[in-house]
């Protein structure tokens, strides 16, 4: 697993934090709120993770601790299984479909 710079990662950081605090003040503003949302983007893009609370999150984590540590601690959570697992096998997906019917 490829990991970023901690001095990008922090940088994105500040920048988030920076326009969260901005659109906390001017909620209405639709640009604060897009520079908000796209800042959330990149950390979440930066961090692999799905929504910008996670990637806030990983990011702290990852500048609190050792590169390695943190690798450690990623392949320490459980994976989920897979999409075929939790929906059953193939065969009992298909649907049959019968000529002139």
């Amino acid at each position: 697993m490829l990991l970023p710079a901690k001095a990008e990662v922090a940088r994105q950081l500040r920048r988030y934090r920076a326009w969260e605090r901005a659109m906390l003040a001017a909620p209405d503003d639709l640009m604060v709120r897009a520079t908000f949302e796209d800042t959330g983007y990149t950390l979440c893009v930066l961090m692999g993770k799905r929504c910008a609370r996670e990637a806030v999150d990983a990011a702290e984590r990852y500048l609190r601790i050792t590169p390695a540590d943190y690798l450690l601690e990623q392949n320490e959570r459980p994976r989920t299984a897979s999409v075929s697992a939790r929906r059953g096998p193939l065969r009992s997906r298909r649907r049959r479909f019968h000529a002139g019917r």
